[in-house]
C-alpha cells in the first residue's frame, strides 16, 4: 500500500506458485485510484451532488523459470482497465519481458527489463500508445558476512519519451533479522532520496516480513510505503 499525493493511492498483491521443473506461476493486482471526488460544473462549482471515483487497474498473469542454473526467464501478460468517469473507460493489454544472471560473487546479478510493450488506449477518439521502456539493474553484495550483509544497487530505465532516469540504492541486512534501507533517483525532475527500515521473524514455524519506507518528492511532500 502506498499513500500518494491528493488522495491518491495505490495498491499491489500478488501471490507466486512454483512448479519444480515446470517453472513458476503467479497472479498479481494493481490498482492506482483517488479518493471520492465531487463532480463540478461551470454553473456549480461546489459541486451538483454527485461524486466519482478515478481508478487505473492492472491484473497480471507471470510465468518464470531457469534456463540455465544461473539464468532466469519471466514475463508478465497483463490486461489493463482504465475508468476516469462513467462511460469515459478504457482496456488494454500489455507484455513484459525479462531476463537475469546471478552469479556465485556475492550475489551479483543482472537484469534486463522490456515492460508495458502492448497496445494502445483510447479514450473516446484519442489513442494513446502505453509507455513502453527499457530497464536495467545490477546489485551484489558488497559487504557479505555471516551476521551482516551490505547490499547495493543501481538500475536505470528509458521511457520511450522523455530522458534516461536512473536509481541508486543500499540495504544492510543484520541476521536476516533487521534491514535498513537508503537510495537516491538521479535526472528526476521531483523525486529525491527514500529511506526505510524492515524486520523478518517466524511466527509458530510461518516466515513474516515486514517493511516500511518513505520517500521525498520535495515540493509535493512525501510518500509513505
Amino acid at each position: 500500500h502506498t499513500t500518494w499525493f491528493a488522495g491518491i493511492n495505490h495498491e499491489f498483491a500478488a501471490a507466486t506458485q512454483n512448479f519444480d521443473d515446470i517453472g513458476s506461476f503467479g497472479l498479481s493486482v494493481t490498482a492506482l485510484y483517488t479518493d471520492e471526488m465531487k463532480v463540478r460544473t461551470p454553473l456549480q462549482p461546489e459541486g451538483t451532488g454527485e461524486t466519482f471515483y478515478v481508478g487505473n487497474y492492472r491484473f497480471g498473469l507471470s510465468y518464470a523459470r531457469f534456463l540455465t542454473d544461473r539464468v532466469t526467464f519471466g514475463l508478465t501478460f497483463s490486461y489493463i482497465n482504465m475508468k476516469l468517469y462513467q462511460e469515459f473507460a478504457a482496456d488494454a493489454f500489455s507484455l513484459d519481458i525479462a531476463v537475469m544472471y546471478v552469479s556465485d560473487f556475492r550475489g551479483f546479478r543482472f537484469a534486463l527489463e522490456i515492460a508495458d510493450f502492448g497496445s494502445n488506449i483510447q479514450y473516446v477518439n484519442e489513442s494513446y500508445p502505453l509507455p513502453t521502456n527499457f530497464q536495467f539493474g545490477m546489485a551484489m553484495n558488497a559487504i557479505d558476512g555471516d551476521d551482516q550483509k551490505l547490499l547495493v544497487s543501481l538500475a536505470a530505465v528509458k521511457p520511450n519519451e522523455g530522458e534516461p532516469q536512473a536509481q541508486l540504492g543500499a540495504e544492510w541486512n543484520y541476521q536476516k533479522m533487521f534491514l535498513g534501507r537508503g537510495g537516491d533517483r538521479l535526472n528526476y525532475s521531483i523525486a529525491t532520496w527514500s529511506a526505510g527500515a524492515g524486520a523478518a521473524f517466524s511466527l509458530e514455524g510461518v516466515g513474516m516480513r515486514a517493511d516500511y519506507s518513505y520517500s521525498d518528492y520535495q515540493t509535493l511532500g512525501g510518500s509513505h510505503r
